[in-house]
């Protein structure tokens, strides 16, 4: 049988690692992204060690020449990509907005927004190779206007421009691909409050519930959805 082989972003901790663990024990080859070498090596060897199929790859979501550099070597390990998760983000201001400078935002915007699609373009002939090609956007239940605008969560979540608004274009852009990419499965997951350094593990969810949604929606059959929002409980509202 043929191995299914995945590639996720910021892989050296927090839910990107977990979402390798669990891929790695499914027997896929999964290629664990991170900026950090150092970081992303240690956490390789200790899949490698465990007797999974995971290897390092230096990538910065930021930055052209690390993703071209990146594909390339997926390119030249393995020859072809079935599922990239694009995961990687970084929490941003927490500025009101009427106090943020658009400076203050073009950091988590490159990542959380500029970084998916540098990424997913940079990887899409790679997946066109495959048979049934997936591409996973962790998003965030922040990101959905019914969810922010729901009166029971009022007062819940301070206002703020970065996070929120990176989540809610990633969104937008995980329709957009998916309307173009027909022959791919394209969607974004909520993985709900989870305890991460994002939140300074504040969430209540562990890390393996956060991921539940990244598993299901990245396993999904060939006939399964695309260009939709699930949680780990199903379809999230937008």
């Amino acid at each position: 049988m043929t191995t299914t082989i995945a590639l996720v972003t910021g892989a050296n901790k927090g839910l990107g690692r977990e979402t390798v663990r669990r891929l790695a024990e499914a027997g896929w080859q999964v290629f664990l992204a991170a900026r950090d070498t150092a970081l992303g090596e240690a956490a390789a060897a200790e899949f490698t060690a465990a007797g999974f199929d995971v290897r390092f790859v230096p990538l910065d979501v930021t930055s052209d020449d690390s993703v071209a550099a990146a594909a390339d070597i997926v390119k030249a390990t393995a020859g072809r990509l079935d599922v990239l998760i694009n995961n990687a983000a970084i929490g941003g201001p927490r500025t009101a907005p009427s106090e943020t400078r658009p400076d203050d935002l073009r950091e988590v915007f490159e990542t959380n927004v500029f970084g998916p699609i540098r990424v997913t373009n940079a990887f899409v002939g790679l997946l066109r190779v495959s048979d049934h090609p997936r591409i996973v956007m962790v998003s965030s239940g922040v990101g959905s206007i019914a969810t922010i605008t729901d009166p029971k969560w009022q007062g819940l979540l301070p206002p703020a421009l970065g996070y929120p608004g990176t989540k809610a274009a990633l969104n937008m852009l995980t329709v957009m691909y998916a309307s173009e990419l027909g022959e791919m499965k394209v969607n974004a997951i909520d993985p709900g409050y989870t305890a991460t350094d994002l939140n300074g593990h504040s969430g209540f969810q562990t890390v393996t519930e956060g991921t539940d949604a990244v598993v299901a929606v990245a396993m999904a059959d060939p006939d399964g959805p695309t260009g939709g929002f699930f949680d780990r409980t199903g379809t999230a509202p937008w």
